[in-house]
This record gives C-alpha cells, sequence and structure tokens, in this order.
C-alpha cells in the first residue's frame, strides 16, 4: 500500500469511519493525560521522530524545561532544530522563562507581538507530512502531565488544506514577531510584575483542627492495630517530607499518654515538633516542654528532648522508668547509637514508636530489631511523589566528561576528576539545565575526600561560592554550611556521602551525582534529600553524570524502584522512562548506552543477588521472610524467585539460605508446580480456589461457593474455564512430553483437587494428609498462593488476556482453556477450534534461522504483515479455518497478536489484542532461499498500538 493510500484511509478511519484500516501516528486522535501516556509523552514522540519543529504556544513555564532540554540536546546532535513563537500576553511567562529557553541552542525563540497571543499549537515537519497537536494544553508541566486537557493529534500531507493552513498561520505569527534577545530580554525584565498567585482560603481560626492526611490516614490505623495486638514497639518508614511530625502527634493523640516523650538529636528540632504537636494536641502551654542543654521543663506533660541531653547519667538517674508511657524516637535509624541504647536500656513506656526516612544503615546496625520488628506502616519516595507530598524532580542522566575517548571509571585518577576541562564541562551542564529559584542551592556528591575539596575550591573560583565537606568537619562546621546555603551565601557543599541522610535543607533546588552509584538506597538517600517542599520551590533538578561504571544498571532500579529484576524491563526504563507524578526521568543518549552495557554485563537474578536481598529482608522482619513478604516490603519481586530456572520453589531457596527446610518429594512437586504455573497471577481462578480449600474445613468446597468467590473477584466464569480449572488441577493439562517426562511427571503425577461431578471440589487425600501433618510445608503451600492472588491484581480476571501484559506460550496455552499445554510445538501460532494466538518475533536476531524468512512488518502502527507456516496454500485446511466467517460475516476463530522485540528478552510476549484479518491482503507468497509456499495476510489490531508499545517493540530507541 503506497503512503499516499495509507494517509487516506488513515484520515477516514478518524474521521469517518473505524470500518477503514487505521494507523497509529497518521489517524486523527484526541491525545490527554491518562494512565497509559500523556500529552508530554506524545509531543516527545513526535520530536524524536521529526526533521523539524515550529511550536505557537502562549503560556510557558520553567518546570517543563529540563526534559525539554535534554531531548533537545540530542536532536542537535542530529542536526534537528525548531522555532518557539511565543509571547508576553498578561506577563505570564516569567523573565526567567526566557532566560533558560536562550540556553538552548538549536531552538529559535520569536515573540509574538500581536496582542491577546493565546495559541497552543505544536506543528511538527516529517518531511513528507506533517503532524500538528493543537487543543488546549500549554507547555506547563500541569498541562503536559497532570491535567485533563484536550488536543487533537492530526497528520496532513504537504499538498493538504490544513497543511497550508498552518503554514500560513504561522507564517503569519512569524512576520509579527521577533527574535528574542538580551535587550528585550532586559527591557521585559524591568517592566514585568508576576502573576498574583491564587491563595488557598485561609482557616477560620488558627485553633481549627488539623486532619490527617492521606499518608497519615493508614498509617494511624495501623499504629491501632498494633496497639491492639499487644505489640510494644513499632515503626513508621515514611519519605522525608510526608509529614512524618504531624503522623506522630495524631498517634499519639489517639493514645491518650498521661505522659509523653519524643526523642530527637537536635534542639532545633526539637522546638519544631513541640509547636507542631501542640498545634495538632491542644492544651495549656504549660503541658508542653524541653529538655535540652538549654532547657530542663522536667514536669512537662508532653516532654521534647535531645538524646545528648537525655542520655546523661545525671538526666536518667532524675526520670525513673515508668515516667512517661509513651516514647517516641524521631530519626529512628540513630537508635542504633549508643547514647540511645541507654535510652531503651532506662526507660520502660506502654509503646515506643520509632520514625524514620531511612531505615537501611550503610553501617548494618538492624535498626528493625529495635523496634521488635514491627514495621507498622511504610511509605516509600515513588509513593510519595505520586501522591504529590513532595517536591517533584526533573532527573537527566548526562554522560561525564570524555577526553580523548576516556571516560570517567571507578578507578580514574584526582588529576582528572579536578581537572579544568572537567569543571567547566560539569558547570556548562549545570548552568544549561538550571534550578528553580533566584539562585542555586545545590548539593553535590562525589566520589573522594580530595575531590570534593578541589571542586569547591575551583566552583568558588569560578564565581559559585561552594565549600566541601566531609566526615572530618565538625557538626558545628557542617550546620554552619548548611545556613549559609539557605541564607544564600553558598551555592554548593560538596560532599561524599555524608548528606545521605538526617539533613534537612528545604531549600535545595539542585542535587548533583559525580559518583559513581554504588547502591539503590544511597541512591534514593541521595535524590530525597532535595524533595522537602519549600516555598517558590516547584521543581528539583537532579543531574546525574553517568561514567562507564559497571553499577549503571543500579539507576533505573532505583529511580523506579523497580523490584522485577528483568533486564528487559529496566531496557524499558531507560529507553523510555515513565513519569512519576509530575516527576520526570530523562537519559541523554550517550548516558543511555552507558546504562545499557551495564545492563548487559549484570545478572539481576542471581543467587548472589537474592541472596543479599533474602538477608536485607531477614535483617528487616527479624525472621525468615516468606513471598508474600517480597511483594509487601522486598527490593526483589517474589516472581523473581518463582521464575528462576534454578529453583523449583521457595522452600528450595530457603533450605540454599541455610534454613531447616525438609520437604518429601511430593511436597516439593506441588509447591513446585503451584510456584512454577500459578504463583504468576496471571490468572487467579485456580488460586481461588485453593484458596478456599486450604481455609474450609474438610478442604472442601461446592461449585457454588467457587463461582461466588471467582465473582466477588471481577473474575469471568464459563463452563470451559471451570473446566480448566480441572484440567490444570488434577494435572492433565501437563500431559505432554517435556523431555524424558512429562511435566505431570515432573510435578509428581498426583491431583491436587478432586472434582467430584458437578459437587464438589476437595483437596487430593495425600495433599489434605501432608498439609495436616507439615506445618512448614502448609506455610509455604499457603504464602504461595497468597502471592499468587497479590500479583494477579496486575491482571483484568475479567477477561482472558490484560492488554500490554505478558504472556508466554504456556500461559496462553492455559488461559485459553485448552485441554493440554501444546505449547512446546505450537512455535508461532496454533489454529483452534475457537480462537488462535499468533506469537510474532519482530527482530530476527539471526538471517540463517528459520523464522527470519518472514518479515513480519508493522505497516502503519496497526496492522502487522504475518505469514503462515510453510509449505502452505489458500486452500490448507488451517488458513481455510482462519479466513472462514459466520453467517453475519464475523470471523469464527478468534485471532489473539502476541509480539515479543526479539528473541534475546526472553520467552514472553505482550499481548497486542485481538485481530482481525484485512479483506484483499491474503496471498500465496514464497519465501525465503528455498521459495517455498506460504500465506501472507494482513493482521490489523483492533485496539491501535499504544505509542509507548509501539516505540518499544517496532523501533529503534
Amino acid at each position: 500500500m503506497d503512503k499516499k493510500t495509507v494517509m487516506q484511509e488513515a484520515i477516514l478511519n478518524g474521521l469517518y469511519s473505524q470500518d477503514y484500516p487505521g494507523h497509529n501516528l497518521l489517524t486523527p486522535q484526541l491525545v490527554t493525560n491518562q494512565a497509559d501516556g500523556t500529552i508530554w509523552q506524545t509531543l516527545q514522540d513526535e520530536l524524536q521522530h521529526c526533521q523539524h519543529f515550529t511550536w505557537a504556544v502562549a503560556f510557558i513555564t520553567t518546570d517543563m524545561l529540563v526534559p525539554l532540554k535534554a531531548l533537545l540536546a540530542d536532536l542537535a546532535d542530529r542536526g534537528v532544530s525548531g522555532t518557539l513563537l511565543t509571547g508576553d500576553y498578561l506577563g505570564f511567562n516569567s523573565p526567567r522563562t526566557f532566560a533558560e529557553l536562550m540556553k538552548i541552542p538549536n531552538l529559535n525563540v520569536k515573540i509574538v507581538d500581536k496582542q491577546g497571543f493565546h495559541a497552543k499549537g505544536y506543528v511538527f515537519d516529517h518531511g513528507d507530512y506533517q503532524t500538528a497537536v493543537i487543543g488546549s494544553a500549554n507547555f506547563t508541566r500541569a498541562a503536559l502531565l497532570q491535567n485533563t486537557e484536550w488536543a487533537l493529534r492530526v497528520s496532513s500531507r504537504q499538498d493538504a488544506s490544513l497543511t497550508k493552513q498552518l503554514s500560513a498561520r504561522l507564517a503569519d505569527l512569524a512576520r509579527t514577531s521577533h527574535s528574542l534577545t538580551v535587550d528585550w530580554l532586559a527591557e521585559y525584565e524591568a517592566a514585568w510584575r508576576p502573576l498574583p498567585t491564587v491563595r488557598q482560603r485561609p482557616r477560620t481560626s488558627a485553633a481549627d483542627p488539623i486532619t490527617p492526611n492521606q499518608m497519615q490516614r493508614p498509617a494511624l490505623l495501623a499504629l491501632q492495630q498494633l496497639h491492639a495486638s499487644g505489640a510494644h514497639r513499632g515503626l513508621v518508614v515514611s519519605a522525608t517530607g510526608t509529614g512524618k511530625t504531624y503522623l506522630g502527634a495524631f498517634a499519639v493523640k489517639d493514645f491518650h499518654p498521661r505522659r509523653f516523650l519524643y526523642v530527637v538529636h537536635r534542639e532545633q528540632i526539637a522546638k519544631k515538633s513541640l509547636a507542631s504537636f501542640r498545634r495538632v494536641i491542644g492544651g495549656p502551654a504549660s503541658d508542653y516542654g524541653l529538655l535540652t542543654g538549654n532547657w530542663h521543663d522536667w514536669d512537662a506533660k508532653y516532654l521534647f528532648a535531645t538524646v545528648q541531653t537525655l542520655a546523661q547519667p545525671g538526666t536518667l538517674a532524675k526520670l525513673a522508668p515508668e515516667t512517661f508511657d509513651y516514647i517516641l524516637v524521631d530519626e529512628a535509624h540513630r537508635a542504633a547509637a549508643p547514647s540511645y541504647q541507654r535510652l531503651f536500656d532506662h526507660f520502660q513506656p506502654q509503646f515506643w514508636l520509632g520514625m524514620t526516612a531511612t531505615p537501611e544503615r550503610m553501617d548494618k546496625q538492624d535498626v528493625y530489631a529495635l523496634f521488635d520488628y514491627h514495621l507498622a506502616y511504610e511509605v516509600r519516595l515513588k509513593a510519595a511523589l505520586d501522591a504529590g507530598m513532595l517536591a517533584p524532580f526533573h532527573y537527566v542522566g548526562v554522560q561525564d566528561y570524555e577526553q580523548d575517548g576516556e571516560l570517567i571509571t571507578e578507578t580514574t585518577g584526582l588529576r582528572y576528576l579536578v581537572s579544568d576541562q572537567r569543571v567547566k564541562y560539569v558547570l556548562e551542564q549545570m548552568n544549561y539545565y538550571g534550578y528553580c529559584g533566584d539562585q542555586p542551592r545545590g548539593l553535590i556528591f562525589c566520589s573522594r575526600q580530595e575531590e570534593a575539596r578541589e571542586l569547591a575550591s575551583k566552583f568558588s573560583a569560578a564565581g559559585h561560592p561552594a565549600v566541601a565537606l566531609t566526615n572530618e568537619d565538625s557538626p558545628r562546621r557542617r550546620q554552619q554550611a548548611v545556613e549559609q546555603l539557605e541564607a544564600g551565601k553558598l551555592e554548593y557543599i560538596v560532599t561524599v556521602d555524608l548528606f545521605n541522610e538526617g539533613v534537612d535543607i528545604p531549600s535545595l533546588n539542585q542535587v548533583i551525582m559525580l559518583r559513581n552509584t554504588q547502591s539503590a538506597v544511597v541512591f534514593t538517600q541521595q535524590l530525597g534529600r532535595g524533595l522537602r517542599k519549600f516555598p517558590g520551590k516547584d521543581y528539583v533538578t537532579v543531574l546525574d553524570f553517568i561514567g562507564n561504571y559497571q553499577n549503571n544498571f543500579l539507576i533505573p532500579l532505583a529511580l523506579n524502584q523497580d523490584t522485577s529484576r528483568q533486564v528487559d524491563r529496566a531496557r524499558q526504563e531507560v529507553q523510555l522512562p515513565p513519569t512519576i507524578g509530575v516527576s520526570t526521568i530523562s537519559f541523554r543518549r550517550v548516558a543511555a548506552e552507558r546504562i545499557l552495557q551495564s545492563l548487559a554485563a549484570v545478572k539481576l537474578d542471581s543467587l548472589r543477588e537474592l541472596r543479599t536481598a533474602y538477608q536485607d529482608l531477614h535483617q528487616r522482619l527479624g525472621r525468615s521472610p516468606l513471598l508474600l513478604d517480597f511483594y509487601r516490603y522486598g527490593e526483589v519481586s517474589p516472581l523473581v524467585f518463582a521464575e528462576n530456572g534454578r529453583l523449583a520453589n521457595y522452600g528450595q531457596f530457603l533450605a540454599k539460605m541455610g534454613e531447616p527446610i525438609q520437604l518429601s518429594d511430593h511436597e516439593n512437586a506441588v509447591l513446585s508446580f503451584v510456584t512454577k504455573e500459578l504463583v504468576n497471577g496471571k490468572r487467579p481462578h485456580e488460586l481461588v480456589l485453593l484458596k478456599l480449600l486450604l481455609a474450609n474445613a474438610g478442604h472442601r468446597c461446592s461449585q457454588e461457593e467457587l463461582i461466588a468467590a471467582l465473582r466477588d473477584r471481577g473474575a469471568y466464569v464459563s463452563p470451559a474455564v471451570l473446566q480448566s480449572i480441572d484440567d490444570i488441577l488434577s494435572l492433565s493439562f501437563f500431559a505432554v512430553k517435556a523431555g524424558k517426562q512429562t511435566r505431570r511427571e515432573q510435578y509428581g503425577g498426583a491431583p491436587l483437587v478432586v472434582h467430584n461431578g458437578l459437587v464438589d471440589y476437595r483437596l487430593a487425600p495425600e495433599l489434605a494428609a501432608a498439609l495436616k501433618a507439615d506445618p512448614q510445608f502448609s506455610s509455604l503451600l499457603t504464602d504461595a498462593v497468597d502471592t499468587g492472588l497479590a500479583l494477579s491484581k496486575d491482571y483484568d480476571a475479567s477477561h482472558q488476556f490484560t492488554l500490554y501484559q505478558q504472556y508466554d506460550r504456556k500461559d496462553v496455552c492455559r488461559l485459553l482453556n485448552w485441554p493440554l499445554d501444546v505449547s512446546a510445538p505450537m512455535y508461532g501460532y496454533r489454529v483452534g477450534d475457537q480462537e488462535c494466538p499468533i506469537f510474532i518475533t519482530y527482530r530476527k536476531e539471526d538471517d540463517q534461522r528459520r523464522n527470519a524468512i518472514y518479515d513480519n512488518q508493522l505497516e502503519n502502527g496497526r496492522s502487522l504483515r504475518w505469514y503462515t507456516r510453510s509449505p502452505r496454500h489458500r486452500s490448507s485446511p488451517e488458513v481455510q479455518r482462519l479466513l472462514a466467517t459466520n453467517e453475519d460475516g464475523r470471523p469464527r476463530v478468534q485471532i489473539h497478536l502476541f509480539v515479543k522485540r526479539s528473541d534475546a528478552v526472553g520467552k514472553q510476549f505482550y499481548y497486542l489484542g485481538p485481530a482481525t484479518i484485512q479483506p484483499g491482503s491474503v496471498q500465496e507468497e514464497r519465501l525465503g532461499a528455498k521459495q517455498k509456499a506460504a500465506v501472507g495476510m494482513n493482521l490489523e489490531l483492533v485496539r491501535p498500538l499504544s505509542v509507548r508499545l509501539r516505540r518499544l517493540l517496532f523501533e529503534e530507541n
């Protein structure tokens, strides 16, 4: 099909009838901000494929310029440039916005002189056609990532009327505009006045109660449940800036203590916390007091103390062990220190509450043990950002300085790290990406103390006042440096891991990483230093200078809190970075290549990695973690254990960790079956039945109970799926050879569940006896079932398959309710009586391989050219079944299309939805060197492919 015809049918599909073939790029589409994509992602996609762009946008804010700069920097390397037509209407665009736009060398900014310029259009030139995105969205963070905005994306050929109209309007605007210059900006800045901000309605009274926020409400409920269980200690982990102090006040108010003690390491924090507690709890001022070096309010009902004063022997002697019935330890990650330990040894309250943002200590001190491993509640960085509790960030991964082909590594000499050329390069990048506010207030992390001191000196000499802080500096000097930074007397503090945690600099607007990422925990801690909200701080700029480091693979895992340990997913997070709330992640092309190289050299799911994850979680919980614990708290998904080819089941892994696990052959086989076949949660039906049987007396349930339980979960129910459940849990589905044994034999051969006709289900006698005799096995099996049910929440149980989720051939056989697992001989497709799954590997890595002769081209973003096996003809029975239709013209066989990018990504295919065969596209063809006959046809997706999946599966990234 020629390009002209493709364009015509795409337009007809979007504007006349969806019966015409659509096109992922060319069909007119409504673009909005939704979970599956944002207006910004659409603009990104167009920018990365255009030859030139022209934008006419009235309002621009600096909070979207950082990711734009990163993208345009890569476009500049390819020779792509653009024009931005904007204006000064209502004084909305700040002088700072214009100043930042002038830093972009491949962007020609023109100021439109027309009064009332209020356009919002983005036009992209693709050579023989153009695409316009026109609607309600200005170039602001809220409009492009969050707001309810509508924009129409429409493409037209160069000789089309719409193209001519747009070109004429843009030319008219260009004629009535002038270039953005330094002189014009100076005049504008002198006359500019900021727009009045919309203030929140003030409280009617200072005494109005403060109510818990969305993080605090579930945390308070969890603490109440912990108290009710009889526990005497608990820990709350909450990202900095999410309201821990108020949470503590609400918890104390709920408890109604006779006397309360608050412990922290600084008098300034104690004073601020006292004020916050009084605002929540109320009561006379005399109820509240301080116990610090300067204050000794011994008799206060609510006493706020510094640990330095409280832990002195003379102080403890004046306070009986039962003086306080509730003690809160703030910054609880410090509680392993000897001074805090004296408090734990002395006081005997009814309840100890620890609160911290960073429980993982690099010195391996066990903070969780101090609070009896009772992790009452946890909200980490990503959840807090999604909820809008923290200042958003714009992260940019840039390539570190390179000279004569030499890039920074772990062993690079100090002279190179602090060379004038590198310092100049770093400062240029920091200036280009900028910061939010009137001046930079930055924290720079580097790798060596000598480097920190030399960088601070050279930054200062270059006109950017900076100071180096190391562990050799006194607390007083550190505090002075922080105060100077907040006062604007310093621009940068350069440090070596000193400020990973425990420092509070709300006004920070830049975080600069000039070191190797050694730990995801440390990376997150350093990123979080700048995320506390502060008046006038709309975002934080995070620059990560990425060298040729072995640990670069940790960066996408840390940024996205990715626990999957799947290299393919980590690659996606580098090539197509997601947004987190209104925070953005960008990788410059060369920096992304460095990370991908690191990912290619590491095995994320090695036994060594799993052992480390297990030990970390064991320390947090104070016991051996189960699979469900990894789902709830772990740094590794339980799927990593379930899908690991070197582990049959989690009990086997525990045995490798030295746990006294002793399972019989039958128990091992049952646990392996549930682990390998069901824990992935891709269909909950078998798990729901097992859960009922494990929970019910006598391990029995009726079919009516099962159907009711499935419908409670929103799962589809049909005779076919009920029969499939029987086939799976009786293991008859697996009675297919897989090597020397059938998989049924590998799983022990004995059924797990016996279905007595249509009457009831019961656990097989041998399994029921094993559960009764072996509590260890019972615990592991229940854990596997519960984990599978938890993971099943990622799938839509009302349908067989969930759009854009991943499945392998074995999954598909089961979810199609087929009686046998025929995945091994299936290869590319299998035409069933009612349904036909088709599996396409888009990129063939080896031209000599059999499937390399099938050129499965994505023609229009919606249809794929696909070929049957060879030799096949139109008259072949399977081809006739595919082409057959019912009396109403609908196909008799439903096609399900599954695609993966290449064999290198593993066995999993993305489900792209049902597909139909385009009329008139079916023809016999001769393929390969031997010219064997095959039948080719166009498979058209019922639902157009999302931009993200198109880029992920079908394009060079």
